[in-house]
């Protein structure tokens, strides 16, 4: 079976995207990848068997908890090289002919029954023209945090890349643009993860541009938290998936809080400063204040 009418959920990395995959995976038509496919990406009916395991009486709840739902980008890298990381947003031309035929199958091998619409979350990149390429019946689902918040997260996770400078990171080299206000900034790494935020959402903007009116559903973090029922009840609505009353009680027994203002706290008036500084024009272009 091919997957038909996924669910991708994008975003900046640190903007809550994995927590609203996770409510995402306690509907009851939704499939998911998980680390199981990193590992045996060959063999994504191994996958297909824990999701069935997930429904089963007893034993789901401990399934559920034993492997939690994943990026996968090992096993899209298997199977479309240059996915993981590429230095660039990955665009429709990018698509080759024998991802374009084999990866719909593939992703489809690790449904059930049940669990029919697939419903994956990629950080980074938003990759939605290579993907609506591939799945021209794609709804995408794009959360969007503070960046301060954001650049503040990145700077105490051990993966960031930032630390490297951007000749080294995933990203690509800076425009002249950027390297000079990175550079304004005494090359200041607080700065230079604000930059990165910055760069995302422009992505993220210029894919969304290049596809149908209507594919795309842009929510932020801040609304989820504040009412997490009512705006995944409309997030459920777009992606055209029935609601019911148990998943409702799972996302309203869900721990959900607003952590945007440990920024403030964690970083110094130096690096507040920088963040603020680089973020001027871009926070109240996507709807935050300064």
């Amino acid at each position: 079976m091919n997957v038909e009418r996924p669910i991708f959920i994008t975003g900046v990395g640190r903007s809550g995207s994995t927590m609203f995959h996770e409510l995402v995976s306690f509907h009851p038509e939704t499939a998911w990848l998980s680390g199981l496919n990193d590992r045996f990406p060959d063999r994504p009916e191994i996958n297909r068997a824990y999701l069935q395991s997930v429904d089963l009486p007893v034993v789901g709840d401990r399934a559920r908890t034993a492997i939690t739902p994943g990026e996968a980008f090992a096993f899209w890298e298997h199977h479309c090289r240059g996915f993981r990381r590429p230095c660039r947003d990955l665009v429709a031309d990018d698509l080759t002919e024998s991802s374009r035929r084999t990866m719909p199958a593939m992703l489809g091998r690790n449904l059930t029954p049940r669990r029919h619409r697939l419903a994956h979350k990629l950080t980074g990149w938003p990759r939605i023209g290579y993907l609506h390429a591939m799945f021209p019946d794609a709804k995408f689902v794009h959360i969007a945090r503070d960046g301060r918040a954001v650049a503040n997260s990145m700077l105490h996770v051990e993966f960031w890349w930032g630390w490297r400078g951007p000749e080294n990171w995933r990203w690509g080299m800076l425009s002249p643009e950027l390297q000079q206000e990175w550079e304004a900034h005494g090359k200041s790494f607080a700065a230079l993860a604000a930059i990165e935020w910055k760069l995302m959402m422009q992505a993220h903007e210029a894919a969304v541009a290049r596809v149908p009116a209507g594919s795309v559903l842009d929510i932020r973090y801040e609304e989820i938290c504040e009412d997490p029922v009512g705006h995944i009840r409309d997030i459920i609505a777009f992606c055209d998936l029935p609601w019911n009353d148990d998943f409702e009680r799972r996302v309203g027994r869900a721990n959900i809080r607003n952590t945007n203002d440990k920024w403030r706290r964690d970083l110094n008036a130096r690096q507040q400063a920088d963040i603020e500084s680089v973020l001027a024009d871009a926070l109240p272009r996507y709807g935050y204040s300064t």
